[in-house]
């Protein structure tokens, strides 16, 4: 039995995360639309960790920036 309870909690330490993939998009700035980005992933992914940002990219109307847009991954730990 002690073995088994051991094995259990060598088990229990070990964390597992997920990687997931998001765009968002600000008229402000790119900075902006990460934010806007994580707050919007938090609402949905619990234990957010970090993000990694992939892309930027931007809209470009009558020659000026109308949206930044940023393609980001996402990084949370699964839930026990």
């Amino acid at each position: 039995m002690a073995k088994s309870k051991e094995s259990k909690e060598s088990k229990g330490s070990a964390t597992v995360a997920k990687v997931t993939e998001i765009t968002a998009s600000s008229p402000k700035s790119f900075e902006h639309a990460v934010a806007a980005g994580i707050e919007r992933a938090n609402k949905t992914l619990k234990n957010i960790r970090g993000a990694w940002v992939k892309e930027q990219k931007v809209s470009v109307d009558d020659g000026k920036i109308v949206e930044y847009r940023v393609t980001m991954k996402v990084t949370f730990v699964l839930a026990d």
